[in-house]
């Protein structure tokens, strides 16, 4: 039976659909060959359309707390948020900017005077054209392609609602099984366009909801075959749905984050970034956008969105080697860190590890650390958490991506700068076990400090502290309350140092000027002989200051 397009259709279609995908995830990554391939695109849509239900879910939960039952506007809203917020690489993110032309449409607060179905064929219309948008250089043959043809089904199509997306549906599967022959490199790998087949699946749930009829009709990834098994994929690397630039050498890094900014920044961050890699998708707006790209120089592409407006959520992958190709070995060994600050993620994305860059208040969840022990692409993999509260996080991240055939070593790093010294000793050319001890080893001798100002009036082990303090926290406990910040440091320093010590790290907060650090190293240098500083930039989101003595 028919059901309306309203928001429990919304809600219906997002379970659906997270069904679908999460059924053909594996067959999906397998046919990944475009333009690079490491056989994510089925996990990428899956994870944006996981975090895309959460926020429906959420809509629902906040309305019956009061008693009411969301609009169309709310859900539809809801979905395309999450799905911007939690898009991952260019299938999430094209799908992010694809639901959001659809909630330009139908999140009007009111239902359409020309009906829900007329409704539907314009909301199809604007989330094709908006993907063409939001592509630096679209391609044909693959997911915009396919948006196209659903559209234009839709258009074509006379009924209810429920027609309009069997219609796009019907199309959009018409257009897959046509990519391989305007796209060479499906044509010669034998398959279809790995982002249009997770869209074919997400307008089938779509039918679905509306229709309240399960199409048993399977998403055809080869252009004569039926699905191929999870473990016969043709190739694997990274994955950028709908992008140019699909030669077989490439930029080194992945970069994704989101960014707060106005249109006139994102514009020339658009042409800044298009000048510095390939790959690039820019989706949002209203002052909420979702950056990504693929560069050789991460910190380059960090320091563009930071000049744009604020970017977090920082995440860069290496993609292991100087180019890439469409069989690349996996690496032998990678290491996976959690950073808090745009300046330390560059800084470990230059050392090659896979970064997750944290915000503060918001902490990975376990799902997002195996996603970028999964992207490192290597067998066995070193876990840098870099805080304490990280630790059960972190440790069932391990033990996940262990049933997955990697082999994981939590490196009980508790701050930032013992991460730093971790990864500085990291050689992945010796023993597993011996790289674990080495870097353990590091870790370990590394003590860790940080500046933070005092919220409230507080009691600590230091005494009691007052709104706009200074808090001095030596291995994670207050050590010193003081009024200034130079003042406190030089103190923190004092003491961490009166019990011996070769090296300072100083890791500099946005708002930091560069003077505090000189005035620091000078300090060093006079108070403690043959003791050496060295600072790095950490940028938005880190703390004032963090502080290592090894």
């Amino acid at each position: 039976m028919p059901h309306p397009l309203d928001a429990a259709a919304v809600r219906a279609w997002c379970g659906l659909a997270l069904e679908a995908l999460g059924r053909e995830r594996e067959r999906i990554d397998a046919i990944n060959v475009y333009p690079v391939a490491d056989g994510d695109t089925g996990t990428n849509l899956y994870l944006t359309l996981e975090s895309a239900t959460r926020a429906v879910e959420a809509a629902f939960d906040g309305h019956a707390s009061t008693g009411t039952a969301p609009a169309l506007a709310d859900a539809i809203g809801a979905m395309a948020h999450g799905a911007l917020i939690g898009a991952r690489g260019n299938s999430g993110t094209i799908l992010a900017q694809l639901l959001r032309g659809m909630t330009e449409v139908l999140a009007t607060g009111d239902e359409p005077a020309d009906g829900l179905a007329d409704a539907l064929r314009r909301a199809l219309r604007r989330a094709a054209a908006s993907t063409y948008e939001a592509v630096a250089h679209p391609v044909e043959g693959t997911v915009l392609t396919v948006a196209t043809a659903a559209a234009e089904a839709a258009e074509r199509a006379t009924g209810d609602a429920a027609t309009v997306a069997r219609a796009a549906h019907d199309g959009a599967r018409t257009a897959l099984k046509a990519t391989p022959g305007q796209l060479a490199v499906l044509g010669r790998a034998g398959v279809v366009d790995a982002g249009g087949c997770g869209l074919v699946a997400l307008l089938g749930a779509l039918a679905d909801a509306l229709s309240g009829e399960v199409s048993s009709a399977p998403v055809t990834v080869r252009a004569d075959a039926p699905l191929p098994e999870a473990g016969g994929r043709e190739a694997t690397g990274h994955e950028a749905d709908g992008c140019a630039d699909a030669d077989e050498g490439g930029p080194a890094f992945e970069v994704i984050y989101l960014l707060e900014a106005d249109d006139s920044a994102v514009a020339r961050l658009r042409t800044r970034l298009d000048g510095l890699g390939d790959s690039l998708v820019v989706v949002g707006g209203d002052g909420l956008w979702n950056v990504h790209v693929h560069v050789d120089d991460a910190g380059a592409a960090v320091e563009a969105g930071i000049e744009a407006g604020r970017p977090y959520r920082i995440r860069i992958t290496h993609f292991g080697g100087a180019t890439r190709t469409k069989e690349p070995e996996l690496a032998a060994r990678a290491v996976v860190a959690v950073v808090p600050g745009a300046g330390l993620a560059g800084l470990c994305a230059d050392a090659g590890a896979t970064t997750v860059s944290v915000r503060p208040g918001e902490p990975p969840a376990s799902g997002e650390l195996v996603q970028a022990i999964r992207q490192a692409h290597a067998r066995e993999v070193m876990l840098l958490p870099n805080d304490p509260e990280l630790r059960h996080t972190a440790a069932a991240a391990a033990e996940q991506a262990r049933t997955e055939g990697v082999r994981v070593a939590l490196i009980p790093t508790r701050s930032a700068v013992q991460g730093i010294a971790a990864l500085a000793v990291h050689e992945p050319d010796r023993s597993f076990d011996e790289d674990v001890v080495a870097m353990t080893a590091a870790a370990g001798a590394t003590r860790y400090a940080e500046l933070a100002v005092a919220e409230r009036q507080s009691w600590t082990m230091a005494g009691v502290c007052q709104a706009g303090d200074i808090l001095g926290l030596i291995d994670g406990d207050v050590a010193v309350i003081g009024s200034g910040l130079a003042a406190t440091a030089m103190t923190v320093l004092d003491r961490m140092l009166s019990a011996g010590g070769e090296m300072v790290t100083l890791v500099l907060g946005a708002d930091i000027p560069a003077s505090l650090a000189q005035r620091l190293e000078a300090h060093v240098r006079e108070r403690h002989l043959a003791v050496d500083t060295v600072v790095y930039e950490g940028g938005q989101h880190a703390a004032p200051l963090l502080i290592g003595v090894e």
